[in-house]
């Protein structure tokens, strides 16, 4: 009987792993925000699918004792528990500015493209299911890629003079329409005007919104911020390649 009980015990394992979680979040400074922990250290964090990397802040970092700038360390968001994993600890006052409450970090992409994101923003929920690519809504999808370690949707934008095109991250960390690139530790929603026309999901954004804040992955045009994406229902699944915006 051990074998049958071995095999019924790693099924329940994988069917409790494999469970979709949720929590609460809101929008604060354009960006959604949620609560979740590093190791045992709690707080708010950035949810950012533009973001490659996993950030801790460093004065976080420093309270809980750890030393160094690459840790591996137990992450929890959204009711979901991943083992150790690599966690980037850097200085994040430039991405606290404008926040009530300080910062703890940032989940990004690394941890987020694991599964299915679903984000309501009104009222704003942040859901994790299992990236399984079954689990298809109905509706048309767009197509997803990956560059640069973040799912990224093709778009175009116009200065009215040129135009850019091509692969633009999911940025919901922003509260503009349109995320330029700009430096690595440049105030997050520094503004840059606007921009005479965004096209995506075969939707013209006129006189579109812009910042221009925080470098972005090689090979990525530009980002699509709060004010684009949160239209509706986000749901990103990366093993389906496809992302829906449903009302």
């Amino acid at each position: 009987m051990r074998a049958p009980l071995l095999a019924l015990a790693v099924t329940l394992a994988t069917a409790a792993s494999a469970r979709a979680g949720e929590t609460a979040c809101w929008f604060e400074n354009g960006a959604v925000v949620a609560p979740a922990a590093i190791g045992d250290m709690t707080g708010d964090f950035v949810i950012d699918l533009s973001a490659p990397h996993t950030l801790l802040h460093d004065t976080k970092a420093q309270a809980g004792g750890f030393e160094g700038s690459e840790l591996s360390l137990p992450v929890r968001v959204a009711g979901q528990a991943l083992p150790a994993q690599p966690v980037t600890v850097v200085d994040l006052d430039y991405r606290g500015v404008g926040f009530v409450a300080p910062i703890a970090g940032v989940i990004g992409a690394d941890i987020l493209a694991r599964y299915t994101v679903v984000i309501d923003f009104s009222p704003c929920r942040l859901r994790l299911e299992p990236a399984d690519g079954l689990s298809r809504p109905s509706g048309p999808s767009l197509p997803v890629e990956m560059v640069g370690g973040v799912p990224t949707v093709r778009a175009s934008a116009s200065d009215g003079f040129s135009s850019v095109q091509g692969p633009f991250a999911l940025d919901t960390a922003s509260a503009a329409a349109l995320r330029a690139r700009g430096p690595a530790d440049g105030p997050r929603q520094a503004p840059a005007g606007t921009v005479a026309g965004l096209a995506f999901d075969g939707r013209l954004y006129p006189r579109a919104r812009a910042v221009k804040a925080g470098d972005l992955p090689p090979g990525v045009v530009g980002a699509l911020g709060v004010e684009v994406l949160a239209r509706g229902r986000l749901r990103l699944d990366p093993a389906a390649h496809a992302l829906w915006l449903t009302p």
